[in-house]
């Protein structure tokens, strides 16, 4: 039987084979486990440190810095996903790999050895700039070991990752914290990651990129300072400043214009750090919007049906997150059930339509909340929209990387989770305006006078809202119930937008082979939508494809894989 059937005879493992495909097939899972376990840290890191921030303040003090931890964190990871996608263009996947996981684990031991806020703060930064290397380094090599019409149901197993990190999170720092210290949420990190580092090390083998382009420094200093004003600005913006107040309007302006001269700055390089020419591509940009809006949609419901559940249903914050199970396990199921059909079928546009579809009918359902919805209800709408999300999220970075180039694909990947990432920051910033403002309004109405409102400590403490008087108690938990139910009739636009832009997804044949270049949509070279060096280099052909024979061209001049026929050899 032909090895390449089952995705392993055009990956990259090198040349040393002991059993044939038995031995392929485990060095692939070996390497796959590696970055599963990657993604996982960078996606934990993110909610793990929820649980444990009541008892770090306390050890080390700083209060009124406690929202710091998590936005050094977002920050950091945000800014550094396109930033590492486009330098592994340059210098390789791999040394990209690795120094991202060395960067992630110096800055775990850091935070773990922090003696005051001030410290966790900074090394959560450096922690930060790993796990966004992290995130984009693994989609990105899993581009480039799994061909595109193999790779939907490797991209399931990820995706499961993923959502799996929203409830082991907040479960693993509860444990940490009252069995161990909260120092070990960060050190956890570190046998996880040597691991990651051996494995990558011996069994991990991609081509090198065949010419050494310079990088756009100014370019990667310009989109830095862009985006950590804006995302500054989503994040401050309601909470520690008013939007009308000066600081929020100077992040604002200077976001922008900082954001106008980096895309001056690229469009004069030749080359630059988020290069232009991908927007020019439509399966790129549908893909860039689709991500973006469902993104926002999705960590909408991971952040604030948790505050309903322990507000109003009584909840812990850490079976809160075990509640979160319908909608992460949907979500499980829906982008494995789609990756399956995708590898079978070889037809991918379907899934971002019926997706989006199912998650305009879960948010419809969530619009619905009351103090008197029963969890059923509210587990119903969650799975809708798990399912829906798990169907048509992991598409976009498939569409994105069938059509990108082998020089583009670290860049084009990495920009799909990058405005994935500027997505959820945006619709947290919008819902959580939405939630205070129903929540502020119910108030006043049902306890006129009050000034609950006014006491950001209280409103972020579910345990301290339950522990207020019956009638104070009974009008905090209907503002909760309003404002959440108005954060999904908020989401209910932004998802029906989505599911507006996937009618317009070209759905472009999924390529048999990992030869970017040799495969891109006809014409794309001569548009100028794929960056082509002075010489062509000669194509680098993997170890274990040493014997096989290129491709015939056909009586056209062109390579059969340019008409996406199957070249893989028949048993």
């Amino acid at each position: 039987m032909s090895r390449r059937r089952h995705g392993v005879g055009r990956t990259p493992f090198g040349s040393r084979k002991v059993g044939g495909l038995g031995d392929d097939r485990r060095t692939l899972w070996l390497v796959m486990g590696a970055l599963m376990t990657c993604l996982l840290l960078s996606a934990l890191d993110q909610t793990i440190v929820s649980t444990a921030l009541p008892t770090i303040v306390g050890d080390l003090g700083g209060l009124e810095h406690i929202s710091w931890v998590v936005t050094a964190y977002l920050l950091s990871s945000t800014v550094s996903v396109p930033l590492f996608g486009k330098i592994s263009d340059i210098y390789g996947r791999k040394p990209m790999l690795q120094a991202t996981i060395v960067i992630f684990l110096v800055g775990s031991v850091l935070a773990g050895l922090s003696q005051n806020m001030l410290m966790l703060i900074l090394f959560r930064g450096i922690q930060g700039i790993g796990g966004g290397g992290l995130l984009a380094m693994t989609f990105t090599i899993l581009g480039d070991l799994i061909t595109p019409r193999e790779r939907g149901k490797y991209t399931g197993y990820f995706t499961a990752v993923f959502a799996s990190s929203s409830v082991i999170g907040p479960l693993a720092g509860g444990f940490f914290v009252d069995h161990l210290s909260w120092r070990w949420v960060f050190y956890i990190n570190l046998p996880l990651g040597a691991i990651c580092l051996l494995v990558t090390g011996l069994h991990l083998h991609v081509p090198k990129p065949a010419e050494r382009r310079p990088l756009d420094i100014v370019g990667s200093v310009l989109l830095t300072i862009a985006v950590t004003c804006l995302l500054l600005m989503l994040t401050w913006g309601g909470h520690q400043y008013d939007w009308g107040s000066g600081v929020i309007l100077t992040l604002g302006f200077v976001g922008v214009v900082t954001g106008v001269v980096f895309l001056v700055q690229a469009g004069r390089t030749p080359d630059p750090v988020l290069p232009l020419r991908m927007f020019r591509e439509p399966v790129f940009t549908v893909c860039i919007a689709m991500g973006a809006l469902l993104g926002a949609v999705v960590v909408g419901a991971a952040v604030f049906l948790p505050l309903y559940l322990q507000v109003v249903k009584g909840a812990s914050a850490t079976s809160s997150g075990l509640l979160l199970v319908p909608m992460m396990g949907a979500m499980v199921i829906g982008s494995n059930t789609a990756g399956r059909i995708i590898n079978r079928t070889g037809r991918y546009k379907m899934f971002p339509i019926v997706g989006s579809g199912l998650a305009v009918a879960g948010v419809l359902a969530l619009t619905a909340l009351e103090r008197s919805s029963s969890r059923n209800h509210v587990s119903f709408g969650m799975a809708i929209l798990g399912l829906g999300i798990g169907s048509a999220m992991p598409v976009t970075t498939l569409a994105v990387q069938n059509v990108a180039s082998q020089s583009d694909m670290g860049a084009a990947t990495s920009a799909v989770n990058f405005f994935r990432s500027l997505g959820s920051a945006f619709g947290i910033a919008v819902f959580g305006t939405a939630m205070s403002t129903r929540l502020n309004s119910t108030l006043e109405r049902l306890l006129p006078g009050t000034d609950l409102h006014h006491d950001k400590g209280l409103l972020n403490s579910p345990a301290a809202i339950r522990a207020l008087p019956r009638v104070q108690y009974a009008a905090v938990a209907q503002g909760i119930t309003d404002g959440v139910a108005m954060v999904f009739r908020v989401a209910l636009p932004i998802v029906i937008a989505a599911w507006v832009a996937s009618w317009f997804l070209k759905e472009v044949p999924l390529r048999e082979d990992l030869e970017a270049s040799a495969s891109m949509v006809e014409g794309m070279e001569e548009a100028g939508m794929v960056y082509q060096p002075a010489v062509e280099p000669a194509p680098t052909r993997p170890d274990d494809l040493a014997g096989v024979p290129p491709v015939e061209a056909n009586g056209n001049g062109h390579d059969h894989r340019t008409h996406h026929q199957d070249v893989r050899p028949h048993s």
